[in-house]
């Protein structure tokens, strides 16, 4: 049988598992394995041997906060297992934990040899992509030293230093070399008859840039009495429907998930934030579109991560041009990473601003958030931020000069630079890819709902009637240009862009949907978009697709050319609402409750365009992040938009 892997996240640390509790350190596949913590692999080898041999799996482990698996000697039906393995692991801030327990099954003394074999590679999460990128790391050396209980690895790379430290209680035998770069850690236990024994083994890792090392949990029970009550905290007081029990669970799921999707950033003054991270294993890190949409979702249930998103996106607010970030006066972050790759400017994610999108939803969700809490005092502290943000739009984005957001392709980054970033998402029925600079039908609603929200702050908060009156005319402006240039009345529908030349791009996309949730379509367009939107074509049972079937680009498994993503299912569900399609909202979101509940009612990023009516179980799309903080907190904007109906 082949190994499942199993993932653990707890805040920016996170490490994938195999059924038996091992790490093999094998590149590629749709899972990193090993130990990661701010973009690095910190434990690139963990495997358990007993009495020199690989145990068998007995009981692999299941999904959850903590990994417990019940393993044996390898052996036959005719001579019982000497001893039972118990192994339980878990994760917390740059820490990974295990507890094992050896249990004799002999009613006499029983002698067992325990060997761990640990390796810290300290590779670059970049590097451990399917994407055959090689990275040049000149003058790199890694270094192991033995200490009393156990051996700490350690990489250098001209200032870059990280370092994992591997500790055990009691303290190994001996640590043993392997000829590979790994280290094997060994006991010899004496078990008495029908007698265990015990290990505590703690791994901490200190990435380059830590100023000091978290407090490392005794224990995975620790770890999971910190989880559970963290859990707790993000779910206790929501009003779950009563009368949509499949709702109501997969909103517990989503809060339990976003609780520990966390990872710390910092605010203008140099505050201590907690943000959503966009997803695990691949994007455990602040990327701004996720942030912001997870913020909006969980508004009305937990404005405190809007409360400080919006901080921590300002602080990372561009302030300059720059070429190889894409960085513009105004712009907000895209994606912030912190590894090796990005320090020494060998891939451009470090900060990168190649988001057409991030900036005018980060102005939404001020405004969301103003109207939501009545908390003016945020509004004011980044009044400077807004405008700059503003000043974006109208000056750099294209928003002045060719009527719309615009954006091109980074030869060195994203093709494309709204949600749908993959590149080939932005296309022509046919599958022809849009070419030259490109304004996606998106982001033109956000822009539009952008300049309104703004509007309102200015007018209420800032006291400033002249800027609101310039704003509003300007979203007035938008709204006009766009039912004219992107609505395609042989279709009734509009283009999912416009190209370098103004064409529309006629692919029947889901980002219509996106335009009832900014009300950017007068109330007879949004209506016909909204019905066409849960015809048999888009719409295949377990919610929206990214492309309606039927056309040439149509793939049920491409990554945003026919599948099925929560977090687009849920702002179509919210703009259905708005328009008052409340019937196609219900429908929708059932869609949606009915995946979640086939998958343990927690939604993964993004699902396979197969129609229920062939498959009565949601098929997954193979790649996608197992946690994602968008689709945790997609079933909260259900309930917004449908209530527990």
């Amino acid at each position: 049988m082949t190994d499942r892997h199993h993932l653990l996240v707890h805040g920016g640390t996170f490490a994938v598992v195999g059924d038996g509790g091992d790490i093999s350190g094998v590149r590629g596949g749709s899972q990193p394995d090993g130990l990661f913590v701010r973009d690095a692999r910190h434990l690139s080898r963990w495997q358990l041997t007993v009495d020199g041999a690989v145990p068998e799996t007995l009981s692999p482990v299941a999904d959850g906060d903590t990994a417990r698996c019940v393993l044996v000697p390898r052996g036959g039906r005719q001579e019982p297992p000497a001893y039972t393995l118990f192994r339980e692991q878990a994760v917390a801030d740059g820490a990974f934990v295990e507890t094992l327990r050896v249990t004799s099954n002999r009613p006499v003394p029983t002698t067992v040899r325990i060997a761990v074999t640990a390796d810290a590679d300290f590779t670059d999460q970049f590097e451990l992509r399917s994407d055959h990128r090689t990275y040049v790391k000149s003058g790199a050396v890694r270094g192991r030293e033995v200490l009393d209980d156990g051996v700490e690895f350690s990489y250098r790379r001209g200032e870059w230093l990280s370092c994992t430290t591997v500790t055990a209680e009691p303290a190994p035998d001996g640590v043993e070399e392997t000829g590979t770069g790994a280290r094997r850690l060994v006991w010899t236990l004496e078990l008495e008859p029908q007698g265990f024994a015990e290990l505590a083994l703690r791994v901490a890792a200190r990435p380059h840039g830590a100023t000091a090392q978290p407090p490392v949990p005794a224990s995975p029970a620790a770890v999971s009495d910190r989880l559970s009550a963290l859990e707790e905290e993000f779910v206790e007081g929501v009003a779950f429907p009563t009368a949509w029990p499949e709702l109501a669970a997969a909103c517990a799921r989503g809060l339990a998930d976003l609780a520990s999707l966390q990872v710390p950033a910092t605010g203008p003054d140099g505050e201590e934030l907690r943000v959503p991270a966009a997803g695990a294993p691949w994007f455990l890190t602040l990327l701004g579109r996720d942030a912001l949409l997870t913020s909006l979702f969980a508004l009305p249930y937990r404005p405190q991560l809007a409360a400080a998103t919006l901080p921590a996106l300002a602080a990372t607010q561009a302030t300059e041009v720059g070429p190889g970030s894409v960085a513009q006066p105004g712009k907000i972050v895209h994606e912030v990473r912190h590894g090796e790759l990005a320090h020494f400017g060998q891939v451009p994610y470090g900060r990168y601003y190649g988001s057409v999108d991030a900036t005018p939803l980060f102005l939404v969700l001020l405004g969301a958030y103003v109207e939501q809490t009545g908390d003016t005092a945020l509004a004011r502290r980044l009044e400077t931020n807004a405008r700059a943000a503003i000043g974006w739009m109208l000056d750099h984005s294209g928003l002045t000069s060719r009527g719309y957001l615009v954006y091109r392709a980074d030869q060195g980054g994203l093709a494309n630079q709204n949600w749908k970033d993959s590149p080939g998402a932005i296309c022509w029925a046919d599958g022809t890819r849009a070419s030259g600079p490109v304004m996606a039908a998106g982001a033109q609603g956000y822009a539009y709902d952008a300049l309104r929200r703004t509007a309102q702050l200015a007018r209420t908060v800032w006291d400033d009637e002249v800027y609101a009156a310039l704003l509003e005319q300007a979203a007035a402006d938008l709204r006009d240009r766009f039912q004219r240039d992107f609505w395609m009345p042989e279709h009734s529908f509009p283009a999912l862009a416009l190209d370098g030349e103004g064409n529309q791009v006629d692919g029947l996309a889901s980002d219509a949907g996106h335009l009832l949730w900014s009300g950017l379509l007068d109330k007879e367009y949004g209506e016909l978009v909204g019905r066409r939107l849960v015809e048999p074509d888009f719409f295949s049972g377990w919610g929206v697709r990214t492309l309606a079937s039927g056309q040439s680009a149509y793939h049920p498994l491409s990554y945003h050319r026919g599948s099925v993503w929560p977090h687009d299912n849920a702002l179509i569900t919210l703009g259905l609402a708005r328009y008052g399609l409340h019937d196609e909202a219900r429908t929708v979101a059932g869609a949606l409750v009915d995946a979640a509940t086939a998958t343990g009612h927690r939604l993964p990023e993004v699902l396979a365009g197969y129609g229920r009516d062939t498959h009565a179980e949601p098929v997954p799309y193979p790649h996608a992040c197992v946690r994602e903080s968008r689709s945790a907190a997609a079933p909260l904007a259900l309930l917004t938009a449908v209530g527990g109906a």
